[in-house]
């Protein structure tokens, strides 16, 4: 995986509303090619979180997936960014 790939996430992170399967952008790859900074955000471009995660975290998009639109549901904590 490198930067600007897309990728899919593999667990819920309910902290900022994220669900598995949600799609993220790699915004930074660290040098041990294991830790990777992803970015989340709406579809109008309004970033929900930038996370550190692993390859354990998510996983690289397959060319033979389709993309699924759902509504997103903010945390309170977060909605008063």
């Amino acid at each position: 995986m490198k930067e600007l790939d897309l990728v899919v996430l593999e667990r819920d992170i309910d902290e900022y509303g994220l669900k598995r399967g949600d799609i993220g952008t790699i915004v930074h790859c660290y040098g041990d090619s294991r830790t990777l900074e992803v970015e989340f955000s709406t579809v109008d471009g309004q970033t929900i979180t930038v996370l550190t995660m692993t390859d354990a975290d998510i996983r690289p998009l397959k060319p033979s997936e389709i993309f699924h639109a759902r509504e997103l549901t903010l945390p309170q904590a977060i909605e008063g960014r």
